[in-house]
């Protein structure tokens, strides 16, 4: 059995950047999820608006797509792409406010290009970054919240997984 070459690693082992130059331009699009645990009370408190830091959606939502924009600046060997679309999207679960069980808030991202490599790092730093929004601004009200099962859901584009519609 052959070994796969590493696509970050050049002949000697070293990090680098994927040449992506011979690839085609395709649309391409990914969608990442993830998951903020937290007490009923919390995610009542986000739901009404009535967090001491603000509107914690609306700030975290921007945040996402801040940080799926600066993506190739985060991440060492990721590629800086300009984004077509970047939607961030949240979950807010149906529960009784009364109960002792936590409750999830989801977090989705929806990017989209035009381009010759993929989007799935930009989606999975959105939800991520809205994660960590959603934490930083509900951590005084709410110490026990954890960041859960990030992870990409779906990836389209290129020649090995074209779109559905294509």
């Amino acid at each position: 059995m052959a070994k796969k070459q590493l696509t970050h690693l050049d002949d000697a082992g070293r990090a680098k950047m994927v040449d992506v130059s011979a690839k085609p331009v395709t649309v391409r699009e990914a969608i990442a999820e993830g998951f903020v645990v937290m007490h009923r009370d919390t995610l009542l408190a986000i739901a009404e608006e009535r967090v001491p830091k603000g509107e914690v959606l609306s700030v975290a939502r921007v945040a996402g797509v801040l940080a799926a924009k600066q993506c190739g600046n985060l991440i060492p060997l990721c590629h800086p792409l300009p984004l077509e679309s970047i939607a961030v999207e949240f979950d807010l679960p149906e529960f009784e406010p009364d109960g002792d069980e936590p409750v999830r808030l989801g977090i989705k991202a929806i990017a989209r290009i035009t381009a010759k490599t993929g989007v799935e790092m930009e989606a999975l730093t959105a939800v991520s970054l809205a994660a960590l929004t959603v934490y930083d601004m509900c951590k005084g009200i709410d110490r026990g919240m954890s960041i859960q099962d990030i992870r990409l859901l779906r990836k389209t584009g290129g020649t090995k997984n074209p779109p559905p519609d294509a």
